[in-house]
């Protein structure tokens, strides 16, 4: 008698600090991916309320992918270096995570030339000026929502640095334009040719 095939167990990818659950910015990518919501927040309605720099209640190796978008900003430095070997330790050996951070290189231009001010996009919660990119979104932190503060920030020299110390095996590391964010994908072992970092950019749309 044949056995049955068993059912194919999704794919599973920790959101780091998730926001809100209305969240849209996800990749097309994790569409049909089980998510594991973590955030500092309450209110957010997180799977897990935690901190990034401590995922201390999710198991070695148990998830295939840490997503973590404009997350890692609003730590203070000398936790980020905690978050990433956090992000590294949760993912499977064949896992990958992708990592979106404000480019405080290119926002220095905005600060340069007194345009600390102005808009530099929109987004779906209101603009978003340099300031904000910097210091954290106004409106969230005026209605109480102190955890929106910025406490750190990154260049591309020190967003790569903090990855390798977190021992990721190959990291590729893009510049997005007009958002003036940093997009790391960094893979918790390296691929043959070192290949699969690019492709997987490309997978997640940047």
């Amino acid at each position: 008698m044949a056995r049955k095939k068993s059912a194919k167990r999704p794919r599973v990818f920790l959101n780091a600090g998730c926001g809100p659950p209305e969240n849209t910015r996800l990749p097309a990518l994790f569409r049909k991916w089980k998510q594991m919501r973590v955030d500092v927040d309450p209110g957010m309605n997180p799977d897990i309320v935690a901190n990034i720099a401590d995922l201390s209640p999710i198991a070695d190796g148990s998830v295939d992918a840490v997503w973590s978008a404009h997350a890692a900003e609003h730590l203070f430095a000398h936790q980020v270096p905690a978050a990433f070997s956090e992000f590294r330790r949760v993912l499977k050996g064949t896992g990958f995570a992708c990592i979106v951070v404000p480019d405080l290189q290119s926002i220095a231009r905005w600060i340069a030339e007194d345009r600390f001010h102005e808009t530099i996009y929109q987004s779906k919660s209101g603009p978003v000026t340099a300031h904000d990119m910097v210091c954290g979104f106004g409106p969230a932190i005026a209605s109480g929502k102190t955890a929106m503060a910025h406490h750190c920030g990154f260049t591309p020299t020190l967003f790569l640095e903090r990855l390798q110390e977190a021992r990721f095996a190959e990291i590729v590391l893009r510049r997005r334009l007009p958002s003036l964010e940093l997009v790391a994908v960094a893979l918790k072992k390296p691929s043959p040719g070192a290949k699969r970092g690019k492709a997987l950019m490309a997978e997640l749309g940047f």
